[in-house]
């Protein structure tokens, strides 16, 4: 296993995976389970997010609290990604999120971008790039590689279920970025679609119907 790679096995996590791919589950339980699973998942990434103390006036005395002290991001690559985005920002409100939006050609493959509003000169001390799917890693490549550009030097990818080749993928792209993931499962099909994973998060999230 690479030294970057962060399976989450907590059983409450794997507890969870088997009615996400379940194909009968319908789409608003299925968005919760998308929903716990990222906030599960961010638990375990933002262990060791910087904090500064500052003092509360309890109803009986000062006291010595801690609060974030990193200017944090969040990062969903759209569609699929804005449910784990969501729930994350529950957590931590203070997060800005910036959308970026990538599709896979269905003939090449290839990542294209068509949404990116990175603008100015990034003010963030770190960020998640959030996708439920990592498959065969072109989006999160593409993603990672346009806030490097914008400035982000500390950056984590957290993912619900992945294929070996996009680990591979976007391991050796950013080796510097670490990657937390509720399952690595067996291969890519011949469409790119991880096996046996759960289809099309986006599609499943929102109700859509698979082209």
């Amino acid at each position: 296993m690479k030294r970057n790679l962060h399976l989450i096995q907590h059983p409450l996590v794997l507890h969870r995976l088997g009615p996400l791919r379940d194909r009968q589950t319908r789409p608003t339980e299925f968005r919760r389970l998308v929903r716990e699973l990222a906030q599960m998942l961010f638990f375990e990434a933002a262990r060791d997010l910087h904090l500064e103390p500052y003092t509360v006036s309890t109803p009986l005395a000062d006291c010595l609290a801690q609060r974030l002290a990193q200017r944090m991001g969040l990062v969903p690559i759209l569609r699929a990604g804005l449910g784990m985005a969501e729930a994350i920002s529950d957590i931590v409100p203070d997060a800005q999120i910036w959308h970026l939006g990538l599709y896979r050609d269905h003939k090449t493959l290839k990542p294209i971008t068509y949404y990116n509003k990175l603008s100015g000169q990034s003010r963030l001390d770190l960020c998640f790039v959030v996708d439920p799917m990592l498959a065969t890693g072109g989006s999160a490549v593409a993603a990672i590689t346009l806030l490097k550009e914008w400035g982000i030097r500390r950056i984590r990818y957290l993912g619900l279920i992945a294929a070996p080749e996009g680990v591979r993928a976007l391991h050796d792209a950013h080796p510097d970025v670490d990657i937390y993931l509720a399952a690595l499962d067996s291969h890519l099909d011949e469409q790119s679609y991880i096996v046996p994973g759960l289809g099309d998060a986006g599609d499943r999230q929102f109700g859509t119907p698979t082209d």
